[in-house]
């Protein structure tokens, strides 16, 4: 019985270190950094002009304005004035019917279909133009 209990335990720790070894010895063959590729991180530099300026008064908190508007703002530089061409366009179009919605998803609405021809054409990849042509039917 104690040979059995020998042979179990010696098989039992021989399988524990097998599982510890990984192709030859493990002490030696480890991998290290190359100490010549390791370089050091740049310091660290204050930017030279951070265009802060001291809270006004009375003005209102940053953090109390609506943030979606803020976004918007620093991404389009807010709203800006119309040109001239811009303005006497929007003067001559007019302003749209209040139900122009509910119109134009009426089922009543006449529309005209164009064809496929010219679903063809507004489906045409764009390109340099060099290898078009055109046909005339006849």
């Amino acid at each position: 019985m104690r040979k059995v209990a020998v042979l179990a335990l010696v098989v039992s720790v021989s399988a524990v270190l097998s599982a510890c070894g990984g192709g030859g010895n493990s002490l030696l063959n480890r991998d290290r950094p190359d100490e010549m590729a390791v370089t050091r991180a740049a310091p660290l530099v204050v930017p030279p002009d951070f265009s802060l300026t001291p809270p006004n008064p009375g003005s209102p908190r940053p953090q109390d304005t609506d943030a979606g508007r803020q976004a918007l703002d620093a991404l389009f530089g807010g709203p800006s004035a119309r040109s001239g061409i811009e303005t006497d366009s929007l003067n001559r179009a007019g302003t749209a019917a209040a139900s122009i919605r509910s119109t134009v998803g009426d089922p009543q609405t006449q529309t005209v279909a164009k064809g496929q021809v010219v679903r063809d054409i507004l489906a045409a990849p764009e390109g340099d133009g060099q290898a078009a042509s055109a046909s005339i039917p006849g």
